[in-house]
């Protein structure tokens, strides 16, 4: 009888989950989509890198999806039930609520599984896999990412404008270039049209320049120094544009596993910023998916209440839900960035207030007792 029933309930769970979950995914997926079906269109990227590249970004996205669909299948499932006395029939017969949970609980710890492994493992691969994909692109293509009458500070020490950028991409018109890399002497170079040209071996391209000149200053604005030449090549490091916070093959916080984490802590040269940077990014990764058994414990109480608009109101108070869980959370961030609070409070006081929150409706639920 009981196997009928959780076998019932987790049916009623699962169809709205996979369903709300593909609708989210691809909803963030959209804004991405249409840059990456630009680069295929304009820029010669192949398909299947693109298809690559969008799984490597799944994982990322995953992990906020996961959760956020847990709760709304909980309440549109349950609400289904609820609204249709079904739940009603249930308690008369004699089972009770904490028999109920047994398989929202079984679903959230699927949930939190594949959260975990998605969080913990995936996300880091994702994030490293799609900007090597990325720099494997620009070896074909080196053109990627840079648009014409838009001035570009990807490259360090390099302040990059093209007047004009043929659709394949193959080379640059109307150049202009400021180069910092040298504090004393600043230099302006102007070239009538610009090659780049990809090193496999490094994470760097040459921009090549032809038939322009150099303008250079010294600090004290005396010297002014012009060179015309034919052929000029410049040096455009990638390791920032491409690998955002990696300097000198290290990686960012973000694209660190939770060990990788935990062996920048015990770092004594860190700088306190960046400690508290990888330690906001640790607890992250434990708390995301303890999200899933969150907003399970605070979805089965709120969806058995009977409501007739099931689906909009399953959709309204777990969006409610989400959102103030998700400011919560931003806010123990912000503070921990400022120094306001230690990155343990920060962080997992949003899951502790959930919890508790949780608890409290489940148990008033159980004693059908208003809250």
């Amino acid at each position: 009888m009981h196997r009928l029933i959780n076998r019932y309930i987790l049916k009623e769970i699962t169809l709205p989950f996979f369903m709300i979950l593909f609708v989210l995914t691809l909803v963030l997926l959209l804004g991405k989509i249409l840059q990456l079906i630009d680069l295929m269109i304009n820029k010669g990227i192949r398909f299947t890198d693109i298809a690559q590249l969008i799984l490597f970004l799944m994982p990322s996205f995953l992990m906020f999806t996961i959760p956020i669909s847990l709760l709304i299948a909980i309440l549109i499932g349950l609400g289904r039930l609820s609204g249709d006395n079904e739940i009603t029939i249930l308690k008369m017969s004699g089972v009770s609520l904490y028999q109920l949970a047994f398989p929202v609980a079984f679903a959230a710890s699927v949930a939190f599984l594949l959260t975990g492994i998605t969080t913990l493992f995936l996300v880091p691969y994702g994030n490293v896999a799609s900007k090597n994909l990325l720099f494997d692109m620009a070896k074909h293509k080196a053109s990627i990412g840079i648009q014409e009458k838009v001035f570009i500070d990807d490259f360090r020490g390099i302040l990059l404008y093209a007047e004009k950028i043929p659709i394949h991409g193959d080379f640059l018109e109307g150049v202009l270039v400021s180069d910092n890399r040298i504090n004393n002497e600043p230099s302006t170079i102007i070239a009538r049209k610009a090659y780049l040209i990809s090193d496999p071996d490094t994470l760097a391209i040459t921009l090549r320049l032809e038939d322009g000149t150099t303008h250079t200053v010294d600090s004290g604005l005396k010297n002014y120094r012009k060179m015309d030449f034919h052929f000029y090549d410049v040096r455009l490091d990638l390791s920032e544009s491409l690998f955002d916070g990696k300097k000198n093959g290290t990686k960012s916080s973000t694209d660190m596993t939770v060990m990788e984490l935990s062996t920048m802590l015990k770092n004594k040269g860190i700088k306190e910023e960046a400690l508290r940077e990888i330690e906001i990014e640790l607890n992250k990764k434990l708390t995301i998916p303890l999200t899933c058994l969150l907003f399970a414990l605070i979805g089965l109480p709120l969806g058995i209440r009977a409501h007739r608009s099931v689906r909009s109101r399953g959709f309204a108070i777990g969006l409610a839900v989400v959102l103030l869980y998700y400011l919560l959370r931003l806010s123990g961030e912000a503070l921990v960035e400022t120094g306001r609070l230690s990155p343990i409070i920060g962080t997992w006081a949003p899951s502790a207030i959930f919890a508790v929150t949780g608890l409290l409706l489940f148990y008033l639920a159980a004693q059908e007792r208003s809250s």
